[in-house]
């Protein structure tokens, strides 16, 4: 059995951030930048406080079946909530996206290397 890729976006909202808080926010800007942003093991998180107070978590997973996305998705949702909560920061609406990249749409240049066996 082969190893599926996955990438798992965890997206959410800043909620009830006291002054104290919001400027920690943005002393660590530049470590959250989205320019920065990277599907990890341990998750990247990026932000723009400044303009808005959404947050997005992006998380990189294995699993051996296509029902492992969900067992992922649970732990980068978990590990995103660990993260906040661990830094008191509230939040709300936290949603996520997963994707499989082994049935992942090809992009122009793959289908063609896909084409001639490359």
């Amino acid at each position: 059995m082969s190893t599926r890729d996955f990438r798992i976006t965890v997206r959410g909202v800043f909620d009830g951030l006291d002054e104290a808080q919001r400027a920690e926010l943005l002393a660590r800007a530049a470590e959250h930048d989205v320019l920065q942003a990277a599907f990890t093991p341990e998750g990247h998180m990026s932000y723009d406080i400044a303009a808005r107070t959404a947050f997005t978590f992006r998380f990189a997973d294995t699993g051996e079946a296509e029902e492992d996305i969900l067992t992922a998705t649970a732990r980068a949702e978990a590990a995103a909530e660990s993260w906040l909560t661990a830094r008191g920061y509230g939040f709300k609406n936290l949603r996520s996206q997963a994707e499989d990249l082994s049935v992942a749409a090809l992009g122009k240049r793959r289908r063609r290397e896909a084409a001639r066996g490359i």
